[in-house]
C-alpha cells in the first residue's frame, strides 16, 4: 500500500464506509514503507519485530535465567495485580450491557444502510468456532474437576455443591467475562473501520481521544502493545496444545514427552500453519476452522452420549442457574480468602483474554459489518457463553460421573497435577478410547494450526497498518516467530513461563482497553439514533 495523502481511505476500505455525519468523520493517515515486497507500518513492524527476535534469543541462550525469572515473575504479579484485573473485567461486562442496553445500541455497523454480510446462523457458527480453542480442549475436563477438589468461596470439597460450583466456577472463566473483552475489541474495531473508514487495527479505535496523533508516536505504542499481547497469547496457547499433544503421543504410541519432543511437535506444526497462512483466509484458514468446528462437535457428541447422558443434559440448565448465581461472588475483588483460585485461575484467565483480545476481536470484527450494536453485543457475549458452559457441562460434569461411579483417572491428573492427560484420562473411561483418543489428538493438533495461522494474520494486519491482505513474507515471519516464543517459553519455565509472559503483556494492553472504552463511548455518542 503505497502513501497516498493523509485524507485517503485505505484501499481495504469500501464505499460503503464512509463516515456517517461530518461531525464524526475522521482522517485515515498512511506511511507505509515496503522494502523487499512487505507492507509495514511505519515503526510498527521493526520495533515489534526486534523485540521478539531480542526475546527470542535471551531467552535460549539464558533459558535457566529465565525460567527462574517468570517463575518467580508470574505469582508475583497475579497476586499483586489482582485486583485491576479483576475490576478492569467487571467494568469491561458491566461497559457492554450499557451499550447494549441504550439508545447507542440501535447504531449499525457499516451505516444505517448497512447489510450483514452472513447469515444470523452463519454468523453464530462463527462465534462458536472463534470460542473454541486448544484451551477448551485443554481445560474442558481439569479445571471442573480441579474446582470441584478445591473449591472456592470456602465451599466444602467434593460436596455436591462442589461439584456444582465447580462447573459454574469453570464456565464463570470462559463465559461473560472473557467475551466481554473479547467485545470491547471487536466493536471498537467494526465501528471504526466499517463506519468511519478508518484501518482495521488497533490504533483506529482512538482517534476520537487522540486525534490525527493516532498515526504518530502514540498510535504505533498501541499497536506495538497490541502485537506483543497477542504473540505472548497465543504463545500460551501454543504450550499448551504442545503439552497435550506431546502427552497424547505417549498415551497412544509410548513417545517420551521430553523437551526435544515438544520443541520438534512446535516447528512441525508451525510449518503446517505456514502453509495454511501462505494459502490465504479462504483457502487456508477457513478450511481448516470448518474442519475443526466440525470434529470438535462429533467430538462433543460422543462424549455426550457415551457418558451419562440424561444427568448431562440436566446439569446443563442447573449450570445456567448456578453459573449466574455464584459470578457474583467469583467476580469479587476484595476480601477474598480463595487466594489459589483467585490469583491461579481467575487473575491469569482475565490476562490471557486480554491478551488475546486483538485476535479475537479483530475476527468477529470482521465478520460482523450491518449489525446493530445491541445485536452485536447480545450475540458475542450469550451465544459463546453457552457454548463454552455446554462444553464444560459435558465434558467436567461427566468426568466428575465418572469420580462418583469409582472411576478416579481424572482425579489423579489432578492430584498429580499432570493436567496435559486429563482430557485422555476421561475418554479412557469411556468406549473405544484409543480411536477417540487419536481422533482428540489430531483435533488438538488442527486447532494448534489455526491458532497460529490466525494468529499471523492479525499480526500481520496491525504490522501492516490495518491491510487485510498482508503480504506473503510477513505472513511467513510471524508464523514462524510465533512458534520460537513458544519454544522459548517452554525451554525457559515451561507453563510457568508462558503464563508468566501472558500475564506480563496483559497488564499495560488492559489499560490500553480502559481508554478503549471511554473512545468507543465518545465516537458512539456522536451518531443519531
Amino acid at each position: 500500500m503505497k502513501n497516498s495523502g493523509s485524507n485517503t481511505a485505505p484501499n481495504n476500505v469500501g464505499a460503503n464506509s464512509a463516515p456517517l455525519s461530518s461531525s464524526t468523520s475522521y482522517k485515515v493517515g498512511q506511511d507505509n514503507i515496503q522494502p523487499f515486497g512487505m507492507d509495514i507500518h511505519n515503526l510498527v513492524f521493526p520495533v515489534s519485530a526486534l523485540s521478539i527476535i531480542i526475546f527470542v534469543a535471551f531467552t535460549l541462550i539464558f533459558s535457566e535465567e529465565a525460567g527462574t525469572l517468570f517463575n518467580e515473575l508470574r505469582p508475583w504479579l497475579t497476586s499483586q495485580l489482582d485486583w485491576f484485573f479483576v475490576i478492569s473485567v467487571n467494568f469491561f461486562v458491566l461497559f457492554c450491557l450499557f451499550l447494549a442496553g441504550s439508545k447507542m445500541g440501535r447504531v449499525r455497523i457499516g451505516g444505517a444502510d448497512a447489510k450483514p454480510e452472513f447469515s444470523f446462523p452463519g454468523w453464530l457458527a462463527m462465534l462458536f468456532s472463534a470460542g473454541i480453542g486448544i484451551g477448551l480442549m485443554f481445560f474442558g475436563v481439569l479445571e471442573p474437576v480441579s474446582h470441584m477438589l478445591s473449591p472456592p468461596l470456602s465451599v466444602v470439597a467434593e460436596s455436591e455443591e462442589a461439584a456444582r460450583l465447580g462447573i459454574a466456577a469453570a464456565a464463570f472463566h470462559w463465559g461473560l467475562s472473557a467475551w466481554a473483552v473479547y467485545a470491547v475489541v471487536g466493536l471498537s474495531l467494526a465501528y471504526f473501520s466499517f463506519n468511519h473508514g478508518l484501518p482495521l487495527t488497533l490504533r483506529s479505535a482512538f482517534y476520537p481521544l487522540l486525534g490525527d496523533r493516532v498515526w504518530g508516536v502514540s498510535g504505533h505504542i498501541i499497536d506495538i502493545l497490541a502485537v506483543f499481547a497477542t504473540v505472548f497469547g497465543l504463545a500460551t496457547s501454543l504450550g499448551y496444545g504442545a503439552e497435550q499433544v506431546a502427552a497424547g503421543l505417549n498415551e497412544l504410541f509410548n513417545i517420551e514427552p521430553t523437551a526435544i519432543v515438544k520443541v520438534v511437535l512446535i516447528l512441525i506444526i508451525t510449518a503446517i500453519a505456514i502453509c495454511s497462512v501462505v494459502a490465504g483466509l479462504d483457502k487456508g484458514v477457513k478450511r481448516l476452522s470448518e474442519i475443526n468446528m466440525i470434529m470438535a462437535v462429533l467430538l462433543l457428541l460422543f462424549v455426550l452420549f457415551a457418558g451419562p447422558t440424561l444427568d448431562t443434559l440436566s446439569k446443563f440448565v442447573i449450570g445456567l442457574g448456578d453459573y449466574l448465581y455464584y459470578s457474583v461472588p467469583l467476580s469479587n475483588p476484595v476480601g477474598r480468602e480463595d487466594t489459589g483460585f483467585y490469583h491461579g485461575w481467575t487473575t491469569f484467565y482475565w490476562a490471557w483474554w486480554i491478551a488475546w483480545s486483538p485476535f479475537v476481536g479483530m475476527f468477529i470484527a470482521r465478520i460482523s459489518k450491518g449489525r446493530t450494536v445491541r445485536e452485536f453485543i447480545l450475540c458475542v457475549l450469550i451465544a459463546p457463553t453457552l457454548f463454552c458452559l455446554l462444553w464444560m457441562v459435558v465434558f467436567g460434569g461427566t468426568a466428575i460421573e465418572q469420580m462418583a461411579s469409582g472411576y478416579d483417572g481424572v482425579r489423579d491428573v489432578v492430584n498429580n497435577w499432570t493436567p496435559e492427560l486429563a482430557l485422555y484420562r476421561l475418554l479412557d473411561g469411556l468406549p473405544m478410547s484409543f480411536i477417540v483418543s487419536f481422533i482428540s489428538l489430531i483435533l488438538i493438533v488442527i486447532f494448534f494450526v489455526t491458532s497460529s495461522d490466525s494468529g499471523s494474520l492479525v499480526i500481520d494486519t496491525i504490522t501492516a497498518g490495518g491491510v487485510l491482505n498482508p503480504p506473503v513474507p510477513q505472513r511467513v515471519f510471524w508464523c514462524t516467530f510465533e512458534g520460537l516464543v513458544a519454544i522459548a517459553l517452554l525451554l525457559g519455565g515451561g507453563l510457568g513461563s508462558l503464563q508468566a509472559a501472558t500475564v506480563s503483556t496483559g497488564f499495560p494492553f488492559a489499560i490500553v482497553l480502559l481508554f478503549m472504552c471511554f473512545s468507543l463511548y465518545k465516537g458512539l455518542s456522536k451518531e443519531e439514533v
